[in-house]
């Protein structure tokens, strides 16, 4: 992208106060408290200064455009810029895209216009933004007037060679942060129906099809088990749908299961996930009602209750809780 850069930038021990990232705080670092010195007394950490709300517009590809509004004379200065920063991975490896500032002619005076094209990858995460001006601490940038409605029900193209999804929200702080998928092969889920013992779902691939050897696959997040594997049935005349039902008892032996499609023999397996949307958290959105597990000779004798749900990823999963 023209005028954009990326850089991967990983904190070192004992240089926080050189690092470029240093007065950009964490997600981490907004909710807990710190020490002064050796009183044990907790510090509140000090957010960055907050900056002017931004207008975010998404197109069917996966592209962003951010609007904000300076004033007059701040905007003629011609040296702001948007910064998108990921939060840290555990490693406490991040990296920073940014975006360069530049007036909207057919706009209110001080208006400036960031572009995200589609072309530029951002590593799967969330990413804060901040406005950025030389000489200047960094502003979190609040969040204005969000126009997803090319998300909705979005259809990738299948020529492409990946598959970017960004969706800009508001944090529980007031922020404007952006949340990135970037995945290919993608298996969105569908319609899920739930009763007692079974769950029963449907959905889409794209990037690949769909064989007569398909199958969606549960793998326990935890432990050495092996995955619950049943068939999954092509759908469409174009081999892109699947179908598939997954018998709850015989998830009776683990708590959290993961969702994969393997859409041939020998195939890599893809996460079942639901991205294709303009809804970046869909755990609290999409709930879905818990239904008795029979107990199974194989696994449990425990009566136990499971519900399918998406993961803070959007990944679909499968929970079971065992009735004591």
């Amino acid at each position: 992208m023209s005028g954009s850069t990326t850089d991967t930038v990983t904190p070192q021990a004992g240089d926080a106060a050189d690092s470029p990232l240093a007065s950009l705080p964490t997600a981490e670092d907004e909710k807990r408290p710190r020490t002064a010195g050796d009183t044990g007394e907790p510090v509140r950490p000090k957010p960055a200064q907050r900056g002017p709300a931004a207008d975010c517009t998404a197109d069917s590809a996966g592209g962003l455009t951010f609007d904000l509004r300076l004033p007059a004379a701040e905007a003629q200065d011609g040296d702001a810029g948007l910064l998108l920063r990921r939060r840290p991975d555990p490693s406490g490896e991040t990296e920073e895209v940014r975006l360069p500032l530049v007036p909207v002619q057919e706009a209110e005076p001080g208006t400036l216009r960031a572009a995200l094209p589609s072309t530029v990858r951002l590593t799967e995460g969330r990413w804060n933004a901040f406005l950025v001006r030389a000489g200047r601490a960094p502003r979190r940038l609040a969040p204005g007037v969000n126009d997803l409605r090319s998300l909705v029900d979005r259809v990738p193209h299948e020529s492409r060679s990946w598959l970017g999804v960004r969706i800009p929200y508001a944090t529980k702080h007031g922020n404007l942060s952006v949340r990135a998928w970037a995945r290919w092969p993608h298996a969105e889920a569908g319609v899920l129906r739930v009763s007692d013992g079974v769950l029963a779902l449907n959905g889409r691939l794209y990037g690949a099809e769909v064989s007569d050897t398909a199958r969606v696959e549960a793998w326990p997040r935890r432990g050495e088990s092996a995955p619950v594997v049943v068939e999954a049935a092509p759908e469409g005349p174009d081999q892109r749908g699947f179908t598939a039902v997954l018998p709850y008892p015989l998830l009776a032996g683990n708590r959290l299961w993961d969702l994969w499609l393997r859409p041939a023999e020998g195939a890599e397996a893809v996460r079942i996930a639901r991205i294709l949307d303009d809804i970046p958290d869909k755990k609290r959105i999409f709930t879905y009602p818990a239904h008795a597990v029979d107990p199974h000779p194989e696994h449990s004798a425990v009566p136990a209750n499971a519900k399918p749900y998406y993961t803070l990823n959007n990944d679909l999963a499968v929970r079971v809780d065992r009735m004591h």
